[in-house]
């Protein structure tokens, strides 16, 4: 290609670049606006003054591009967050905004999950024999004991001392995750998986709150699921609107390709996924050491409770609204 193609063809997009480092080198809230393409554009840069030098173009030529170059490098190693940084940007914000964005998913997977819930809890209550529809009879047996009003320990398949907390943290860690994973996983399957693990795990929480609910052990069972259950029932429905996310994306792809637009997706719906392991952590460790106490009077865990149901709505609901990073 001549010099006078070559230039021609890309000189709308230099003048454009460099419109975005005059941006970023004022600073300011233009800059966060200005650096969201910024690292794409510069690689681009960086292979035309390649290819320039490849082909002999002119000095002036060269020394215009190399300039811009030098130029970007300063501001793309300048703005560019550390990692701690963008984990931190993306908990205090990001993750929450990201959230709201994708509250089609998030609605859609809630009004499955909480759905069947609540429809299994109130059908097992009033049809106490309609538990074993949804759970074997030895798995209600364990429920039973795991939530009897005498446990030492609630919610433990084993009376375990308090030492052995950290044992049923990690327990908690990789149940909880696993089943977060297949949730989120499930979408590829055209969202059947993710539609499938929503209801499953819905109806069968249901049915142990309901049963628990009507044998009389409805304290120690609402005492112990309230606290955690902020955190870990919303990471499940985050996981199943990642799901979500993905399976529509492969029965509708839009424009793209199925594997383009399946990429595209699946960069924010792994985000959300991350996302629900920091909350399934958090629940973990609320279920391990807070929960499952039984010399805490059950109403300071319901008003424990209450308090972490409303902070992860709060969060979800207001963190990120007041910034100005990309997303």
């Amino acid at each position: 290609m001549k010099q006078r193609l070559f230039m021609s063809r890309h000189d709308a997009e230099w003048q454009a670049f460099a419109v975005q480092l005059e941006a970023l080198e004022r600073g300011g809230k233009t800059a966060a606006t200005a650096y969201r393409d910024f690292p794409a554009a510069y690689r681009r840069l960086c292979q035309q003054l390649a290819v320039a030098r490849a082909r002999g173009y002119s000095e002036h030529s060269i020394a215009h591009l190399q300039q811009l170059a030098q130029r970007g490098h300063q501001q793309l190693y300048r703005h560019r967050s550390p990692l701690t940084g963008r984990l931190l940007g993306f908990v205090l914000g990001g993750f929450a905004r990201l959230v709201r964005k994708e509250w089609r998913y998030v609605l859609a997977a809630s009004l499955l999950f909480y759905g069947s819930l609540l429809g299994s809890g109130l059908l097992v209550y009033l049809v106490p024999e309609q538990v074993f529809s949804f759970i074997a009879p030895e798995q209600v047996e364990q429920m039973e004991a795991m939530y009897d009003p005498q446990a030492r320990r609630l919610g433990r398949f084993s009376e375990r001392g308090a030492g052995d907390d950290w044992l049923m943290f990690g327990y908690y860690v990789m149940n909880n995750i696993g089943i977060a994973f297949q949730t989120f996983a499930g979408g590829l399957l055209f969202g059947l998986g993710s539609l499938f693990y929503l209801l499953f795990n819905g109806l069968t929480i249901g049915a142990v709150a309901g049963h628990l609910t009507g044998i009389g052990y409805h304290q120690p069972f609402w005492s112990f699921v309230i606290g955690h259950g902020a955190f870990e029932l919303t990471a499940i429905t985050l996981a199943g609107a990642a799901g979500l996310k993905l399976g529509s994306t492969l029965i509708a792809p839009g424009r793209h390709a199925r594997t383009e637009a399946l990429k595209l997706a699946a960069q924010k719906a792994v985000r959300l996924v991350a996302g629900a392991t920091l909350l399934l952590l958090i629940a973990a460790f609320v279920e391990a050491y807070w929960s499952s106490m039984t010399y805490v009077d059950a109403s300071v865990k319901y008003a424990v409770g209450v308090f972490l149901w409303l902070l992860v709505g709060l969060y979800l609901w207001r963190s990120g609204r007041n910034r100005h990073a990309p997303e």
